[in-house]
Protein backbone atom coordinates (compact mmCIF):
# COMPACT_ATOMS: atom_id res chain seq x y z
CA UNK A 1 0.00 0.00 0.00
CA UNK A 2 1.40 3.54 -1.27
CA UNK A 3 2.04 6.33 1.67
CA UNK A 4 0.11 9.16 -0.06
CA UNK A 5 -0.20 11.36 3.14
CA UNK A 6 1.99 12.19 6.39
CA UNK A 7 1.20 13.07 10.07
CA UNK A 8 3.54 13.79 12.64
CA UNK A 9 4.02 13.78 16.29
CA UNK A 10 5.51 16.76 17.77
CA UNK A 11 7.74 16.66 20.44
CA UNK A 12 10.48 13.91 19.92
CA UNK A 13 9.57 14.01 16.13
CA UNK A 14 9.70 17.00 15.03
CA UNK A 15 11.62 18.92 18.12
CA UNK A 16 14.39 16.96 20.11
CA UNK A 17 12.68 15.99 22.99
CA UNK A 18 15.62 16.15 26.03
CA UNK A 19 17.00 19.55 24.04
CA UNK A 20 13.73 21.28 23.86
CA UNK A 21 12.26 20.15 27.11
CA UNK A 22 15.07 19.24 29.64
CA UNK A 23 15.90 22.54 30.83
CA UNK A 24 12.60 23.91 30.56
CA UNK A 25 10.94 21.35 32.82
CA UNK A 26 13.68 22.13 34.81
CA UNK A 27 12.82 25.85 35.31
CA UNK A 28 9.41 24.97 35.11
CA UNK A 29 9.15 22.63 38.30
CA UNK A 30 11.85 25.42 40.04
CA UNK A 31 8.71 27.34 39.52
CA UNK A 32 6.15 25.17 40.91
CA UNK A 33 8.50 24.33 43.88
CA UNK A 34 8.94 27.81 45.14
CA UNK A 35 12.15 26.65 46.57
CA UNK A 36 11.04 24.20 48.73
CA UNK A 37 13.68 20.93 48.09
CA UNK A 38 11.24 18.21 49.38
CA UNK A 39 8.10 19.46 46.90
CA UNK A 40 10.80 19.66 43.90
CA UNK A 41 11.78 15.98 44.35
CA UNK A 42 8.29 14.84 44.74
CA UNK A 43 7.02 16.62 41.27
CA UNK A 44 10.44 15.59 39.50
CA UNK A 45 9.42 11.64 40.90
CA UNK A 46 5.59 12.34 39.44
CA UNK A 47 6.81 13.14 36.33
CA UNK A 48 9.87 10.75 36.31
CA UNK A 49 12.04 13.18 35.52
CA UNK A 50 15.65 14.04 36.93
CA UNK A 51 16.34 17.39 37.70
CA UNK A 52 20.24 16.88 38.24
CA UNK A 53 20.49 15.82 34.89
CA UNK A 54 17.61 16.99 33.51
CA UNK A 55 16.72 14.38 32.07
CA UNK A 56 13.26 11.45 31.47
CA UNK A 57 12.70 8.39 32.36
CA UNK A 58 10.95 6.54 29.44
CA UNK A 59 7.71 6.16 31.19
CA UNK A 60 7.63 9.89 31.54
CA UNK A 61 4.42 11.23 31.45
CA UNK A 62 6.07 14.34 29.83
CA UNK A 63 7.08 12.11 26.50
CA UNK A 64 3.49 11.00 26.07
CA UNK A 65 0.95 12.06 28.48
CA UNK A 66 -1.33 15.33 27.90
CA UNK A 67 -1.06 18.00 30.07
CA UNK A 68 -4.54 17.61 31.61
CA UNK A 69 -2.65 14.16 32.99
CA UNK A 70 0.43 16.15 33.46
CA UNK A 71 -1.75 18.53 35.67
CA UNK A 72 -3.60 15.80 37.36
CA UNK A 73 -0.44 14.14 38.64
CA UNK A 74 1.08 17.21 39.86
CA UNK A 75 -1.95 18.48 41.74
CA UNK A 76 -1.08 15.54 43.98
CA UNK A 77 1.49 16.91 45.29
CA UNK A 78 0.82 20.83 44.93
CA UNK A 79 -1.95 21.07 47.38
CA UNK A 80 -2.01 24.76 46.86
CA UNK A 81 -2.65 24.68 43.27
CA UNK A 82 -5.88 23.84 41.35
CA UNK A 83 -5.28 21.17 38.38
CA UNK A 84 -7.27 24.24 36.20
CA UNK A 85 -4.31 26.69 37.48
CA UNK A 86 -1.60 23.99 36.84
CA UNK A 87 -2.97 23.57 33.54
CA UNK A 88 -3.00 26.74 32.64
CA UNK A 89 1.26 27.08 33.93
CA UNK A 90 1.31 24.01 31.58
CA UNK A 91 0.14 25.96 28.77
CA UNK A 92 1.77 29.19 29.51
CA UNK A 93 5.48 27.20 30.20
CA UNK A 94 4.81 25.12 26.37
CA UNK A 95 3.87 28.38 24.16
CA UNK A 96 6.96 30.21 25.61
CA UNK A 97 9.14 27.10 25.04
CA UNK A 98 11.89 27.25 21.80
CA UNK A 99 11.94 24.16 20.16
CA UNK A 100 15.14 22.65 18.76
CA UNK A 101 14.41 20.91 15.47
CA UNK A 102 15.13 17.06 15.54
CA UNK A 103 16.73 18.44 11.71
CA UNK A 104 16.60 21.04 9.67
CA UNK A 105 12.55 20.35 9.13
CA UNK A 106 11.89 23.41 6.42
CA UNK A 107 13.81 22.02 3.35
CA UNK A 108 12.20 18.35 4.63
CA UNK A 109 8.62 19.29 4.91
CA UNK A 110 9.27 21.60 1.46
CA UNK A 111 10.41 18.54 -0.53
CA UNK A 112 7.21 16.47 1.03
CA UNK A 113 4.93 19.19 0.56
CA UNK A 114 6.06 19.51 -3.45
CA UNK A 115 6.19 15.59 -3.66
CA UNK A 116 2.26 15.85 -2.99
CA UNK A 117 1.96 14.83 0.56
CA UNK A 118 -0.63 16.58 2.43
CA UNK A 119 1.02 16.70 6.32
CA UNK A 120 -0.24 16.86 9.73
CA UNK A 121 0.37 17.11 13.09
CA UNK A 122 -1.21 15.41 16.12
CA UNK A 123 0.35 16.06 19.56
CA UNK A 124 -0.89 15.23 22.68
CA UNK A 125 0.29 18.76 23.53
CA UNK A 126 -2.48 21.38 23.52
CA UNK A 127 -3.15 22.74 19.93
CA UNK A 128 -1.91 26.54 20.18
CA UNK A 129 1.07 24.94 21.97
CA UNK A 130 1.71 23.03 18.79
CA UNK A 131 0.78 26.22 16.49
CA UNK A 132 3.16 28.04 18.22
CA UNK A 133 5.84 25.42 18.40
CA UNK A 134 5.59 25.50 14.63
CA UNK A 135 5.31 28.94 14.13
CA UNK A 136 8.69 29.94 15.76
CA UNK A 137 10.32 27.50 13.36
CA UNK A 138 8.53 29.33 10.74
CA UNK A 139 6.76 25.67 9.43
CA UNK A 140 3.27 26.38 10.06
CA UNK A 141 2.30 26.85 6.49
CA UNK A 142 3.23 23.67 5.83
CA UNK A 143 0.78 21.69 7.67
CA UNK A 144 -2.83 20.98 6.33
CA UNK A 145 -3.90 19.61 10.05
CA UNK A 146 -2.58 20.76 13.28
CA UNK A 147 -4.43 19.07 16.49
CA UNK A 148 -3.66 18.43 19.97
CA UNK A 149 -5.34 16.60 22.55
CA UNK A 150 -7.13 19.55 23.52
CA UNK A 151 -8.82 19.52 20.20
CA UNK A 152 -11.87 17.43 20.31
CA UNK A 153 -10.48 14.40 19.35
CA UNK A 154 -9.06 12.89 22.23
CA UNK A 155 -5.41 12.27 22.94
CA UNK A 156 -3.11 9.78 21.99
CA UNK A 157 -3.23 6.33 21.83
CA UNK A 158 -6.60 6.92 20.91
CA UNK A 159 -6.71 6.76 17.07
CA UNK A 160 -8.94 10.18 16.78
CA UNK A 161 -6.61 12.95 15.55
CA UNK A 162 -5.38 10.72 13.40
CA UNK A 163 -8.49 9.21 11.29
CA UNK A 164 -9.75 13.37 11.85
CA UNK A 165 -6.99 14.39 9.38
CA UNK A 166 -7.60 11.19 7.34
CA UNK A 167 -10.99 12.61 7.05
CA UNK A 168 -9.62 16.22 6.59
CA UNK A 169 -7.58 15.17 3.83
CA UNK A 170 -9.71 12.60 2.08
CA UNK A 171 -6.77 10.09 2.43
CA UNK A 172 -7.60 6.76 2.99
CA UNK A 173 -6.43 5.46 6.97
CA UNK A 174 -4.06 2.41 5.21
CA UNK A 175 -2.54 5.17 3.21
CA UNK A 176 -1.43 7.38 5.55
CA UNK A 177 1.95 7.33 7.83
CA UNK A 178 2.02 7.74 11.70
CA UNK A 179 5.22 9.14 12.22
CA UNK A 180 6.51 9.39 16.21
CA UNK A 181 8.90 8.81 18.94
CA UNK A 182 6.66 6.62 21.22
CA UNK A 183 4.38 3.66 22.13
CA UNK A 184 1.62 6.13 22.33
CA UNK A 185 2.12 7.49 18.74
CA UNK A 186 2.74 3.86 17.35
CA UNK A 187 -0.62 2.29 19.00
CA UNK A 188 -2.55 5.26 18.14
CA UNK A 189 -1.32 4.77 14.63
CA UNK A 190 -1.94 0.81 14.33
CA UNK A 191 -5.30 1.98 15.77
CA UNK A 192 -6.15 3.77 13.22
CA UNK A 193 -5.20 1.32 10.80
CA UNK A 194 -2.30 3.73 9.39
CA UNK A 195 1.40 2.39 8.79
CA UNK A 196 3.88 3.48 11.40
CA UNK A 197 7.21 4.79 11.38
CA UNK A 198 9.00 5.12 14.46
CA UNK A 199 11.92 7.42 14.95
CA UNK A 200 14.31 7.87 17.81
CA UNK A 201 14.65 11.47 18.40
CA UNK A 202 12.85 10.91 21.67
CA UNK A 203 13.27 9.26 24.99
CA UNK A 204 12.15 5.48 23.46
CA UNK A 205 14.84 2.99 22.12
CA UNK A 206 14.63 0.61 18.88
CA UNK A 207 14.17 -2.61 21.05
CA UNK A 208 10.86 -0.90 22.77
CA UNK A 209 9.20 0.66 19.55
CA UNK A 210 10.21 -1.98 16.82
CA UNK A 211 7.51 -3.94 17.91
CA UNK A 212 4.73 -1.15 16.93
CA UNK A 213 6.78 0.25 13.77
CA UNK A 214 6.14 -0.28 10.28
CA UNK A 215 9.10 1.03 9.76
CA UNK A 216 12.09 2.60 12.57
CA UNK A 217 14.23 5.55 11.33
CA UNK A 218 17.45 7.30 13.10
CA UNK A 219 14.99 10.63 12.78
CA UNK A 220 12.70 11.92 10.15
CA UNK A 221 15.21 13.52 7.65
CA UNK A 222 15.04 9.47 6.53
CA UNK A 223 11.12 9.96 5.95
CA UNK A 224 11.82 10.42 2.05
CA UNK A 225 14.15 7.69 1.53
CA UNK A 226 11.70 5.06 2.95
CA UNK A 227 8.95 7.04 0.87
CA UNK A 228 10.75 6.52 -2.47
CA UNK A 229 11.13 3.03 -1.27
CA UNK A 230 7.83 2.05 -0.45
Amino acid sequence: MPVTAIVFDKDGTLFDFQRTWGECTAAALARFSAGDARRLAELAEVLDFDPVTRTFRPESLMIAGTNEEMSLAMARVLKDWSVAEIHREIDRIGQLTVPVEAVPLAPLLTSLVDLGYPLGVATNDSEVTAQRNLDHCGIRHHFDFIAGADSGYGGKPDPGMLTAFARHTGVPEAEVAMVGDSLHDLTSGRAAGMITVAVLTGMAGEAGLAPFADHVLPDIAHLPGLLSGL
